[in-house]
């Protein structure tokens, strides 16, 4: 589930009494309240069985548990106020499970929890197993941190990968006692995942290098869970996060420039999404059914330069969104997309699509494995380098999005395309200096490098569009009048 208008709605006008009631200093404290309640609130109700409790609190636990092995200091005992968000996170959980007895309208909470003489055993026993773990955390070795991101990128594997997740549904659904016969990934539609898993994984390898900061609980959970950046991201960095945490009780109750800024934003994202997004999806982007419908080259260009713009205007509405309620808390999120249509060659597309992803991806996975490469003896070539390492970091882009065959052909379309810009780039430095020094060549060459940049963008579109491999490269070929049989 994302931001629908009521949700956004309803958190403008907590943005608002969170400004006018709530004293600086208990600001960060009502931010984690609000983040634990969307945690559960936001999440889908699922078919499965207490699944749209279970996974919440299975996301809570696992960060509360990493931030216990890892991230905290070395005190065996926890601080007063590592203890009050504890109580906080458990006091929201137990909250919410009475649902089951009070049955609350839809609207509110929808998700049916299991019962307390269930839940209550339960927690006992997961806490029990995370203290009794810490304590052996001094016979870990060096093997903890690494065991840990391990463990995040099984959960993310079966999370992403549609058989896997249907294996896990149907035991899921035998030990409920219900019909295995009906498991399907959506079953484990787990609210935000992809975008937890990476801020886990960040704050592991960062602790890992001795670069991350001291996070208390309170603040750790903010940064993991934070309800503007939980559906759609974007990936922020811990060491930034803290910083905004810091200097909430600083910030003016009322700072015009800030609301006006948040409310703009939101306004802007949604009319990207609900307004221009939407409208383009009724019909007017291309999807899996009208891709074999249209019977027309023309037709075919239009309807995926729609997809092309939906997506975009779908993907940045929703972070302008999250961009603006994190402005009204006195939160600035880092940017995601800036024009990345208009860019003229495919490094700089991907400097400013999905940005806090890329970075992300470049950080933990391109510049370590170029940098192993390099260390490598013989050392291979630099081509061969860039080349395992940008394909590398690309289909991780890709497989991301979902472990399925198209995504990962888009990852190779586009680590191929970054190859063979770089080795381009490489080749005509000189030739390219030379040209900047002119007016009416230059601006040739920019708007012919960006019109192949875009629409090199667009045809791969097709791949992350459409499952159905065949059907990707049927779709291509009809884009330049050719039939291809299935």
């Amino acid at each position: 589930m994302s931001f629908d208008l009521s949700t956004i709605a309803l958190l403008i006008g907590l943005a608002f009494l969170y400004a006018a009631v709530v004293p600086p200093a208990w600001r960060r404290w009502c931010l984690l309240l609000l983040s634990l309640l969307a945690l559960y609130w936001l999440q889908p109700r699922l078919p499965v069985r207490y699944g749209g409790f279970l996974l919440p609190l299975a996301l809570l636990s696992l960060t509360i548990a990493i931030w216990y092995w890892f991230v905290r200091g070395d005190s065996e005992r926890l601080s007063r106020s590592d203890g009050a968000a504890l109580g906080l996170a458990v006091g929201v959980t137990l909250l919410l499970a009475l649902n089951r007895y009070l049955s609350l309208p839809a609207a509110i909470y929808a998700v049916r929890p299991p019962g307390l003489e269930l839940l209550v055993p339960g927690l006992l026993l997961l806490g029990l197993v995370v203290w009794a773990l810490g304590r052996l955390k001094s016979r870990w070795g060096d093997w903890g941190i690494p065991a840990g991101i391990t463990f995040i990128l099984l959960l993310f594997i079966i999370w992403k990968s549609a058989p896997l997740a249907t294996a896990v549904s149907a035991v899921w659904r035998g030990l409920a006692g219900q019909d295995m016969s009906l498991a399907a990934p959506l079953d484990l539609a787990w609210l935000g995942f992809s975008y937890v898993a990476f801020r886990l994984i960040h704050t592991l390898r960062e602790k890992q290098l001795g670069n991350l900061p001291a996070l208390g609980l309170a603040d750790y959970l903010n940064y993991v869970i934070f309800f503007a950046a939980l559906p759609a991201g974007p990936i922020d960095r811990a060491e930034r996060f803290e910083t905004d945490l810091l200097v909430l009780p600083t910030l003016e109750r009322w700072d015009a420039r800030r609301f006006r800024l948040g409310l703009a934003r939101i306004a802007t994202g949604l009319a990207k999404k609900f307004v221009l997004a939407d409208s383009l999806a009724l019909g007017l982007a291309l999807n899996p059914t009208n891709a074999t419908q249209v019977t027309s080259t023309g037709g075919l260009w239009l309807l995926l330069y729609g997809y092309a713009l939906r997506l975009y205007l779908d993907f940045s509405g929703y972070s302008d969104i999250a961009i603006g309620i994190g402005l009204l808390f006195g939160i600035r999120l880092p940017e995601n997309f800036d024009w990345p249509y208009l860019q003229t060659n495919l490094t700089t597309f991907w400097q400013r699509w999905h940005i806090t992803l890329s970075n992300w991806v470049r950080h933990y996975l391109f510049t370590p494995l170029s940098r192993s490469l390099l260390r490598r003896q013989p050392r291979p070539s630099p081509t061969l380098i860039v080349l395992v390492a940008q394909l590398a970091t690309m289909i991780a882009i890709g497989l991301w999005h979902g472990l399925s065959w198209n995504f990962l052909v888009w990852g190779l379309w586009h680590g191929l395309g970054l190859f063979i810009h770089k080795q381009w780039s490489d080749r005509t430095r000189r030739w390219y200096r030379d040209l900047q020094a002119t007016t009416w060549p230059r601006r040739l060459w920019a708007g012919l490098t960006w019109f192949i940049t875009f629409h090199y963008v667009v045809l791969g579109w097709v791949w992350f569009l459409l499952p159905d491999l065949t059907l990707a490269w049927q779709t291509l070929a009809r884009l330049f009048g050719l039939e291809v049989s299935a």
